[in-house]
């Protein structure tokens, strides 16, 4: 009915929940770590605070559009858009270095210069 991921760390990124939700599984998960950032609550499962609480949120879980859950998983975590995202990085990064390269080297000249 739904992935139980009763972590107890700081974990920084939750990679079994992400391939529960590839599989249209329901995540029910305590609030640590990257889990609130991952799971969309009541779309592709929820974020409890207590054992009682993953507990009651069973059969919510269990009454969650799989194929829902499935569609939230490709938007945020697809290989595809993953990999775009990198990309959109790298390109961020790249002009910010060619910036900093051209204003580097510009003082550079400038002090020679006035050397």
């Amino acid at each position: 009915m739904a992935l139980l991921f009763p972590i107890d760390w700081p974990e920084p990124f939750g990679l079994v929940m992400i391939e529960a939700m590839a599989n249209g599984t329901p995540v029910i998960a305590f609030r640590r770590g990257s889990v609130p950032e991952l799971i969309d609550e009541g779309v592709a499962g929820f974020v409890v605070d207590s054992l009682d609480e993953a507990v009651a949120a069973v059969p919510r879980a269990a009454a969650l559009d799989r194929s829902g859950i499935r569609g939230r998983f490709e938007e945020r975590f697809s290989v595809q858009r993953m990999a775009r995202d990198y990309v959109e990085l790298y390109d961020e990064v790249r002009r910010r270095s060619s910036i900093n390269a051209v204003v580097l080297s510009t003082r550079t000249a400038g002090q020679r210069d006035a050397a």
